[in-house]
């Protein structure tokens, strides 16, 4: 175990009185505290070895025992070190937020209490670890007293895709967790970004807690035909210039099948006609749909023959 310089964690010389450790400890606590630094492990780690270190230099008995021994301080915690040398007691918080009081516990039972998420620092776990002892998790010397409240597991989240066509009708998805096979519905209407819950299939709870929930967050796929814009959808619609001119009749795909639109004489490329109903159902509420908007690509002939083109010349003449 590699030996740690308290006095150099907490930047005071070994001649430092109780003043001058416990001013350095609350000016370096107040920079590296955790609210302070959200989501930085190296100032949370910091922090630590902070307290780690005023543990011991802000306590005369520890810090005499530790100016003793030197570099010899943790073979001492390993092989003669007694937890009955420290007055080791105090408030902390728990798993689920509550308070807790603990005095002397051993690593099993802080790993079993905490788990990976052990307020208590390695310091501490080496001094007390492989003494044995009565520690156990409520009253008593030698223990912790704990009342552990039941918490609920985590949330997990899992990404599927799924085509436009699949939003559209509704679909399923086949995931696998602990050897189980679950079949999870899709509902019509899902959008990117719609997260469908599975109740209790998330991360187990702790101390008879709840499992968390399982969410699956869509993403749709781009689709080659249609354009998506809230609960409606945009079609291009190839269109010849004769229908585009005398009027007629084209056929328009919809996520539900073909439908036929009537073009009026005159038609213009790009002119947009509205289809009620047919773009895609709304979410949570199937039987209500969005509008189907076609826009028209009029297609020019490219080749003409001798007579069409004789005709073409007489129609521009005329107009």
């Amino acid at each position: 175990m590699e030996y740690k310089d308290y006095y150099k964690i907490l930047g005071v010389s070994k001649n430092a009185t109780e003043k001058e450790i416990k001013s350095a400890f609350r000016k370096l606590a107040r920079k590296y505290h955790p609210d302070v630094n959200p989501d930085d492990p190296q100032a949370e780690a910091r922090f630590k070895e902070i307290n780690e270190a005023y543990e011991v230099l802000g306590d005369p008995e520890k810090r005499a025992k530790y100016d003793q021994l030197g570099s010899d301080w943790q073979r001492w915690q390993q092989s003669g070190g007694h937890p009955g040398d420290f007055d080791w007691s105090r408030w902390t918080t728990g798993p689920g937020g509550e308070r807790v009081y603990v005095r002397y516990g051993t690593p099993e039972d802080l790993e079993d209490l905490f788990g990976d998420s052990s307020p208590f620092s390695d310091f501490f776990t080496s001094i007390f670890g492989g003494l044995g002892g009565g520690a156990r998790r409520t009253g008593g010397f030698g223990g912790f007293e704990y009342q552990p409240r039941p918490r609920r597991g985590r949330d997990l989240e899992h990404e599927v895709e799924i085509s436009l066509a699949e939003a559209y009708h509704g679909t399923t998805r086949l995931l696998t967790k602990d050897g189980r096979r679950l079949e999870v519905k899709i509902p019509p209407g899902a959008k990117t970004g719609t997260r469908v819950r599975v109740r209790g299939e998330g991360g187990d709870g702790v101390a008879g807690g709840q499992a968390g929930d399982l969410y699956l967050k869509v993403k749709v796929a781009p689709d080659p035909r249609f354009e998506r814009k809230g609960d409606d959808l945009y079609v291009t619609i190839p269109v010849d210039l004769y229908t585009a001119v005398l009027g007629g009749e084209v056929r328009v795909p919809t996520l539900a099948g073909d439908v036929k639109l009537k073009i009026p004489a005159g038609s213009q490329n790009g002119q947009i006609f509205r289809l009620r109903g047919k773009g895609m159902p709304k979410l949570r509420k199937p039987t209500q749909h969005g509008d189907l908007y076609a826009r028209l690509n009029v297609r020019l002939p490219t080749k003409l023959t001798p007579e069409q083109r004789k005709l073409f010349e007489q129609l521009r003449r005329l107009g």
